[in-house]
């Protein structure tokens, strides 16, 4: 007779790691608040959502706004991951790299599931200044303008400030677009318009 195979507490049946509370509270949260939006997700939501109690909440994230606030780091860490992925595609051509950053974007915008960009969802909701949130998403965006505007002062532009600040508000313009009219709407002119931007600076500099 075979003899059963002892599951230690972080197995499930079939073998498979078996997530603990802290794991399924911010899988739960996250999903909850990107879906529906961090205000309107109260801490009873997320506990039957993740199928614990509030103590076991409360035992991994000190608040809500702890919880939200290491939802929005792990978006960021994902972020800078997939925009690191984008640029290691072409490394030494800083034009092309801009180019896969917004077509990331554009991209990120047919998805299905694409409810905008969860660090400006956030900032609409908590527009105090200092608040755990707020902190992590404005690092998140001011660490996206840099990167921008690192690419935009290798290209032979005049201003490359004024450039890297204008792809910031075309991207950022395509996501709250995107709450009206979707990802057909003036979103789908994402790619064109950041290009017209970037070969006027281009023009302006051998003119």
């Amino acid at each position: 007779m075979p003899v059963k195979k002892n599951l230690s507490c972080c197995e499930a049946e079939h073998g498979a790691p078996r997530k603990n509370a802290s794991q399924r509270v911010f899988e739960a949260a996250r999903e909850l608040f990107y879906r529906r939006g961090i205000r309107a997700v109260g801490i009873d939501e997320i506990v039957a959502e993740a199928g614990v109690t509030k103590p076991s909440l409360y035992r991994a994230f000190a608040s809500k706004d702890a919880l939200v606030a290491a939802c929005l780091e792990e978006s960021d860490k994902e972020g800078r991951m997939a925009l690191d992925a984008v640029m290691a595609q072409t490394p030494d051509d800083p034009r092309e790299q801009l180019r896969g950053i917004i077509r990331h974007y554009g991209e990120k915008m047919t998805r299905p599931d694409f409810r905008g960009c969860p660090m400006s969802n956030t900032a609409v909701e908590f527009p105090e200044p200092g608040h755990l949130a707020r902190t992590v998403l404005e690092a998140c965006k001011g660490a996206t303008h840099t990167r921008i505007a690192e690419l935009t002062r290798k290209l032979p532009v005049d201003d490359p400030g004024a450039l890297a600040d204008g792809l910031m508000l075309i991207i950022e313009g395509a996501m709250a677009s995107h709450h009206i009219f979707g990802s057909q709407g003036p979103a789908a002119s994402l790619m064109a318009t950041a290009d017209a931007l970037i070969d006027s600076y281009l023009k302006a500099k051998t003119a």
